[in-house]
């Protein structure tokens, strides 16, 4: 089994950053793709950013040019640099790792931007 333990989130104020960590346990070797999602109350979960094994990116247009997803596989974690935050990144963040088709989530970690 695999186990994914997200920190880094807390409270910023419009423009700050900060830095996301999630740091995956137990059978890694069948981790493929990582990533973050976010869910803000009364909407749908969205996919924020993914990486590869290989470290080929994707990120949804709303964080292109503000937020960085990295890995370091010795490490087993995988991060995301959030830069010039805006009220509207608020909300609960997850990590993720696919192991197969199937996701396999984090407990979730709260940003908060505000002023």
């Amino acid at each position: 089994q695999v186990q994914l333990v997200e920190s880094g989130g807390g409270l910023v104020q419009p423009g700050g950053s900060l830095r996301l960590s999630c740091a995956a346990s137990g059978s890694i070797f069948s981790i493929d793709t990582m990533g973050w999602s976010r869910q803000a109350p009364g909407k749908l979960r969205e996919l924020v950013a993914r990486i590869t094994t290989r470290g080929s990116t994707y990120y949804v247009d709303s964080v292109k040019g503000r937020f960085t997803i990295s890995r370091d596989n010795d490490k087993n974690t995988v991060y995301l640099q959030m830069n010039s935050l805006k009220p509207e990144d608020t909300t609960v963040y997850y990590c993720y790792g696919l192991v197969g088709v199937n996701p396999i989530w984090g407990q979730g970690t709260q940003v908060t931007v505000s002023s």
